[in-house]
């Protein structure tokens, strides 16, 4: 049918590509790529990181792209257009996952937020107890009141539209982001008893390299592009055709690479210095962020302002990912239903209340509610980033590899671009990117019941 509302459009270049970086430089390139790089010997880890970068992660990265842009819709309508009857369902998975991430992850925003906030009315010092963020995420009504702040944030850039409010805010969140990277790391590397974090996180230890640094390198560089969740389809619909997709895309790659270095950069010296050189305080997830890096600035000089600078940091980079999903949410249902950019805002806004609220309160009075052993929210991110985001991946690729052809996907790129790269992309679509979400899938599940460790 016909849809009553023009498709939205970056404005050029730069917007696409900060704004494609801003849904990839998240929280979990700050508080899990530092702890994967010092676990599996620093250099090494980093050396790995990027050589999948350029190889695996630039395929998948051009093909969502390239399918996007080349339909103008969402996951959905972009599957039924390119005529995969058969992997329908993975237009569908490529819809659901933002909108099972988007709820919960307004939750760990929402934490942000409160943690920015002691910070900025200088009560910093009740952080440092071991027992502050368990009694806070536990509580009944703070976590909802923190969840619901940080989703009207997410909600008001998205209501404003693609180029007036997620490319707007993207051009000065990102920037402010790394600047703020910059300033911290450099901080960080002048604290006393720093240099040996440095150097464990700089110089390569082959001896701890193995198998599972391959794995752990390439789950973390799924997820950090934004891989298998939609939101490529969606703000490759967006790029207008002239501008130039293999440069855009190797941009987005130095940046999400750039910012997931410097996070270790922040970190790995700091906790070092803080932990007298005992790699085992670095841990990933929340007990990294609102755990032990309170305590890292506690026993910094101006360890106040360096706190608060470094959570704003980390807010950016929540919001320009949760701005992401939420607009690819809202992507779909106009591909689908032709609803206005409001009604549809309100809609994906009442969903984060309907699901995050749980989430929120998984940690306190629903802490008895444990599917698969998992809090509720653990629970949503097991099965979207476990499960749902690698089989999308690739329902994504057998798309191509049975349904469109490769030629659909590099003539796209090479309207607008060289493709120097085009014998790199063919090669990791036949040989290497199925294999590699193979074992994506599997290693994750073997990881969360415990099999193994990454």
């Amino acid at each position: 049918m016909e849809t009553k509302h023009k498709r939205s459009s970056f404005s050029g270049r730069l917007g696409y590509v900060m704004a494609v970086a801003g849904s990839a430089v998240g929280l979990g390139n700050i508080w899990r790529f530092p702890y994967l790089a010092a676990k599996y010997g620093g250099g090494t880890f980093l050396f790995t990181y990027f050589i999948l970068a350029i190889t695996f992660g630039f395929a998948l990265l051009i093909s969502e792209t390239a399918l996007g842009r080349k339909t103008k819709k969402s996951p959905i309508a972009a599957y039924k257009q390119l005529g995969a009857k058969k992997l329908q369902f993975g237009g569908w998975l490529n819809a659901i996952v933002p909108m099972l991430i988007v709820p919960y992850y307004c939750v760990v925003g929402g934490w942000v937020c409160k943690y920015l906030f002691e910070f900025i009315t200088n009560n910093s010092a009740s952080l440092v107890s071991d027992t502050y963020f368990t009694g806070f995420s536990s509580s009944t009504l703070q976590p909802v009141i923190w969840l619901l702040v940080f989703a009207g944030m997410v909600f008001g850039v998205v209501m404003l539209g693609v180029e007036k409010g997620i490319e707007k805010c993207s051009k000065v969140l990102m920037p402010a982001l790394v600047a703020m990277a910059l300033f911290i790391a450099l901080y960080a590397l002048f604290t006393p008893g720093a240099i040996e974090g440095v150097k464990y996180y700089l110089i390569p230890d082959f001896s701890r390299f193995s198998i599972m640094t391959v794995v752990a390198a390439m789950g973390q560089m799924f997820y950090s592009l934004s891989i298998g969740m939609g939101i490529l389809f969606t703000y490759g619909s967006y790029m207008k055709r002239e501008i130039d997709m293999e440069q855009s895309i190797t941009q987005v790659e130095i940046m999400d690479t750039l910012i997931a270095f410097l996070a270790g950069l922040m970190i790995i010296p700091a906790v070092f210095a803080f932990s007298g050189g005992n790699p085992d305080t670095l841990n990933a997830g929340p007990s990294l962020m609102f755990i032990t890096m309170p305590k890292v600035f506690a026993s910094m000089s101006f360890g106040n302002i360096i706190g608060l600078v470094f959570f704003l940091l980390v807010l950016f980079a929540a919001l320009t990912s949760a701005i992401s999903l939420m607009e690819c949410c809202v992507s779909i249902i106009q591909d689908r239903y032709d609803f206005s950019r409001k009604k549809c805002c309100v809609l994906i806004f009442g969903g984060i209340a309907l699901l995050g609220i749980p989430c929120s309160l998984g940690f306190g009075v629903l802490d008895f509610i444990t599917p698969l052993g998992l809090s509720i929210l653990d629970f949503f991110d097991f099965m979207t980033n476990s499960i749902m985001m690698p089989i999308s991946a690739a329902c994504t690729c057998l798309l191509i590899i049975k349904v469109t052809g490769f030629k659909t996907v590099t003539d796209e790129v090479e309207y607008s671009s060289k493709f120097k790269r085009k014998k790199a992309y063919l090669f990791c679509m036949k040989y290497v990117v199925v294999p590699g979400l193979l074992i994506i899938l599997i290693s994750s599940v073997l990881s969360t019941m415990g099999i193994i460790s990454i």
